[in-house]
């Protein structure tokens, strides 16, 4: 399938109609719920969605990328982490978050959620300013 497919909800019919789904929406979902796991320093986008941002539009989808095909729906999350954390531990609370998230709000069930680490964040050093005031 191609990604601008819209996710048709087979549980949702009823007599009222049907319920679908944009990938979009799945994107911000799993963008929101990977950016609430401590150690997630940010996530990681690409160069349309870092002008975006600077423009003033805050992009939740951002790092997120979801592909619809025969074997099911595949999330693809690439992240920045925090100096000093578990990587496997992060990884998998992102892949828990994602999924709970997504059962909750869609009832969609995925074929599998990949953490990409792209990056490592270190604390930022204190300023000159900073650093005279002490």
């Amino acid at each position: 399938m191609n990604e601008n497919h819209i996710l048709e909800l087979d549980e949702q019919k009823n007599e009222l109609g049907k319920v679908e789904i944009s990938p979009e929406v799945i994107e911000v979902i799993a963008g929101i719920a990977a950016a609430e796991v401590d150690g997630v320093a940010n996530m990681r986008g690409n160069f349309a969605s870092g002008v975006a941002e600077r423009l003033g539009k805050k992009n939740h989808g951002k790092g997120v990328r979801v592909e619809l095909n025969d074997d099911g729906i595949l999330v693809d999350v690439s992240v920045v982490i925090m100096y000093g954390v578990s990587v496997p531990e992060v990884a998998k609370l992102i892949q828990e978050n994602i999924q709970q998230a997504l059962q909750t709000m869609t009832a969609i069930h995925l074929s599998a959620i990949n953490v990409h680490v792209v990056g490592v964040q270190f604390e930022q050093p204190e300023t000159a300013a900073t650093i005279e005031e002490k």
